[in-house]
């Protein structure tokens, strides 16, 4: 018996006690985070299965795991032998979760989940679903902690306070920017449950989630009052001194559900972020928008600016891992290194960077085969040397002037036909996306054909978003804009504004063969050019070459070999002074104007 055979049977004793037919189990925390802290990984503690998106759901005599396309390749894997029956999300004739309950259960079960983990807005579609089958709901047991002894306790990491000139502006702005908008809503306050919502509103960051500088907190603001809800332990003396100066106050992080039940004047809640327990402790909730959410995604010029200086030295440590991955190439040598070799250089170029802070993601190194599995993630496990081919480097890093995520497919000795001709449709998507010309209120779903079209003529397409927002500092996702298919938020579009940093990063991925995928961050900015007013376009944060081994230059259309050769030459203009003599050499042939 495997220990998740095991688990599975602790938690359906634990169902049975509680007399619940199904119990669900997402992969959030109780602030509807896409990275969790370890306390929150119960979907990985029952299923094996860690990746960042994923709800397993677990009946008495069944247990099913859905997840995105992201994640298909990966989620086979380590769900092999455990007994869990894979669901593959948006597959043909795969059922969402709601529709799969609707079908499975029977008229008067019940259905169980930590309400701290499920949305208002996810929960009430759930209930409408299931209402007429007479669906009986308990939101109000963490089952799992009957039994996982050795579980992680609530993360508590010092925060620390990001200076202005990093920030954009100060507390008192933005506090009052959130008391405006909600009285504009009709409210006299605000409760906030996004982690990120909160770090960019207090100006302050934390480490309570690998990879993502947030610290777990709620936090309530009204009129009169500005309350910041967590664990003694993450406020130093001097912190709360500074935030006593300035009028904000620090409360124990489990009060919140009992502090807010005693408010009295309308509260305005996002029902999308907001859990479902928390929203029960609201006695007057406004429903709307969060407004946080648009303030942060539209960055100020200081923060775009600061964006810029981020990516130069970013662009710096990739490129020098590239010219060194091509040096040992050049000399046979690149055999004799792994995936987490050249992570770990790539992760210390990164650290000689002056404001460097840490990873914005666990690093993406893929050689060969590993490339088509789209967040393929090298452990001791599973590293292996570097084969000819295609290597894939998903990997980014947060700066005090910002954060980064850059992908760059890098070909290694011989390619074939078949890797060429996928690496330029990729290359041409990601090119024809760069150089878009929009109007204003377009939103990322209208572009999203833009970088798929090249590959579609070929007959591939890939099965993530185009594209998705990126934080300052803080999420690497970030919403609430998105290049994708569909809106995220059925029937919610959010037009691209001036100040918006997002990626472009098409890829195609052939199971057991290779992966490509280019990716650089794009801001959104007004169109300077004569005769535009009313439109938009993008300009390239990112600063690294592409690979020119890999372009098949008669495919590319006239305007994409200028927005190719432009590109380049910009990369080398910024990038030489800050590299070596051979570097800059290899640099500057690597860039050079590319001709049919």
């Amino acid at each position: 018996m495997t220990d998740i055979t095991m688990r599975l049977d602790l938690l359906r004793g634990e169902m049975m006690k509680n007399d619940i037919d199904h119990y669900m189990i997402p992969s959030s925390d109780f602030h509807d985070s896409e990275y969790v802290g370890d306390h929150f990984k119960e979907r990985e503690y029952m299923s094996g299965f860690n990746g960042s998106a994923g709800t397993l759901i677990v009946s008495i005599d069944s247990a099913r795991l859905w997840t995105d396309g992201r994640y298909f390749l990966q989620a086979a894997d380590q769900l092999e032998g455990s007994g869990i029956i894979l669901m593959k999300q948006g597959e043909p004739g795969v059922p969402d979760i709601d529709e799969y309950l609707a079908q499975t259960m029977r008229y008067g079960e019940t259905l169980g989940y930590d309400g701290r983990t499920v949305t208002v807005a996810s929960a009430e579609n759930l209930h409408n679903k299931l209402k007429s089958k007479g669906i009986r709901f308990r939101t109000d047991l963490d089952l799992l902690d009957n039994f996982w002894t050795d579980r992680p306790a609530l993360p508590s990491a010092p925060i620390w306070v990001l200076d202005e000139k990093y920030a954009g502006h100060s507390v008192e702005y933005k506090l009052q920017y959130l008391r405006d908008a909600y009285r504009d809503a009709g409210a006299g306050g605000a409760v906030l449950s996004a982690l990120d919502d909160i770090g960019w509103l207090y100006n302050f960051r934390g480490n309570d989630v690998a990879y993502t500088p947030v610290a777990l907190a709620y936090t309530l603001v009204t009129d009169e009052d500005a309350v910041v809800y967590i664990s003694k332990d993450a406020v130093s003396p001097e912190v709360k001194a500074y935030y006593d100066s300035i009028g904000v106050r620090f409360r124990p992080y489990q009060s919140v559900y009992g502090e807010v039940s005693r408010i009295d004047v309308p509260l305005l809640v996002d029902p999308v972020k907001i859990s479902e327990s928390l929203m029960a402790s609201v006695q007057k909730p406004v429903r709307g928008a969060d407004p946080v959410r648009l303030a942060k995604a539209v960055k100020t010029p200081e923060e775009t600016a600061n964006f810029r200086q981020a990516h130069l030295k970013d662009g710096v440590a990739l490129t020098k891992t590239i010219y060194y991955i091509k040096q040992l190439s050049a000399m046979g040598k690149i055999h004799e290194k792994t995936e987490l070799d050249l992570e770990h250089f790539l992760t210390d170029m990164r650290r000689s960077q002056k404001n460097f802070v840490e990873l914005s993601f666990e690093s993406i190194v893929a050689t060969g085969s590993h490339g088509a599995i789209v967040h393929y993630e090298p452990t001791p496990e599973t590293d292996k040397p570097i084969e000819n081919g295609f290597l894939l480097m998903d990997t980014g890093g947060h700066y005090l002037e910002g954060t980064t995520d850059v992908t760059r497919t890098i070909s290694i000795g011989d390619t074939t036909e078949e890797m060429r001709r996928c690496y330029t449709a990729v290359l041409r998507g990601h090119l024809d996306l760069m150089s878009a010309v929009f109007p204003e209120g377009t939103s990322g779903p209208q572009l999203d054909s833009l970088a798929r079209r090249p590959l579609w003529e070929i007959g591939c397409d890939y099965n993530h978003g185009t594209g998705h927002g990126v934080g300052y500092l803080m999420c690497v996702h970030e919403g609430p804009q998105t290049i994708r298919k569909k809106d995220l938020e059925p029937g919610v579009s959010v037009p691209l504004r001036p100040g918006m940093i997002t990626s472009n990063e098409p890829g195609v991925y052939l199971t057991d063969k290779f992966g490509v995928r280019i990716e650089n961050l794009v801001l959104t900015v007004n169109c300077e050019a004569p005769g535009m007013d009313g439109f938009l376009g993008f300009e390239t944060l990112t600063v690294a070459p592409y690979d020119r081994d890999s372009i098949i230059p008669e495919h590319l259309t006239d305007a994409e070999l200028r927005t190719l050769n432009d590109y380049h030459e910009s990369v080398y203009q910024k990038l030489s002074p800050y590299l070596t003599e051979d570097e800059a050499e290899w640099l500057r042939q690597e860039t050079a104007p590319i001709e049919r």
